[in-house]
């Protein structure tokens, strides 16, 4: 007789996950035009990174010595994080209403980031150096997205409408790049994971 398997544990959840409430209808009007409406997000975003960069390198020095974030440089990562999700979410028509410019929670396609935790001193140093394959994988799924966000645009623009396997796979790249993102600036220590939780 053979012995009862235990229960298997629940699988945990990354502490950057991804929630879409998208309902897939997307307005022609702003389809078309949405390159030009995102010009203004172009600019914030690259200002905000500027910032968000140099507080990455503040957060990695005191990682270092206290194996932990500071909640005020999380806090701000982490906005930064879900606002460039935000970001790609309505470039790539994965998303359709205009993304507010704070990063609030709230969005159709949004980010759901734990509060900070201790971390390996050891991670943190090596951080980039460790996180070279997972920013390699969300270049590549950046391009597949762009790609993709091209068949997005010509199908919602004369259907209205985004089919669900499309908006998922963009999903997917907007998670596992948020994921990525937050590694680097860390917000965790968890690499960014392929599973679709």
């Amino acid at each position: 007789m053979s012995e009862p398997l235990p229960p298997s544990a629940p699988p945990v959840r990354h502490p950057i996950s991804l929630v879409d409430t998208d309902q897939l209808r997307r307005s022609r009007l702003t389809v078309f035009f949405r390159l030009l409406l995102a010009i203004p997000h172009f600019i914030w975003w690259y200002l905000w990174g500027i910032a968000s960069f140099l507080a990455a390198f503040v957060a990695w020095v005191i990682g270092i010595f206290t194996g932990r974030v500071p909640d005020g440089l999380h806090n701000f990562l982490a906005a930064y994080t879900r606002y460039t999700a935000h970001v790609y979410s309505y470039l790539w028509i994965a998303a359709d209403p205009y993304p507010g410019f704070m990063g609030q929670p709230g969005y159709p396609m949004d980010l759901v980031i734990a509060p900070p935790e201790s971390q390996s001193r050891l991670t943190i140093g090596f951080r980039l150096i460790l996180a070279i394959p997972a920013v390699i994988v969300a270049y590549v799924l950046q391009q597949v997205a762009s790609l993709l966000a091209i068949v997005a645009w010509f199908v919602a623009l004369f259907t209205a409408k985004l089919p669900r396997g499309l908006e998922d796979i963009l999903a997917y790249c907007v998670r596992y790049q948020a994921q990525a993102h937050g590694y680097v600036f860390l917000l965790t220590q968890r690499y960014p994971s392929f599973a679709d939780e």
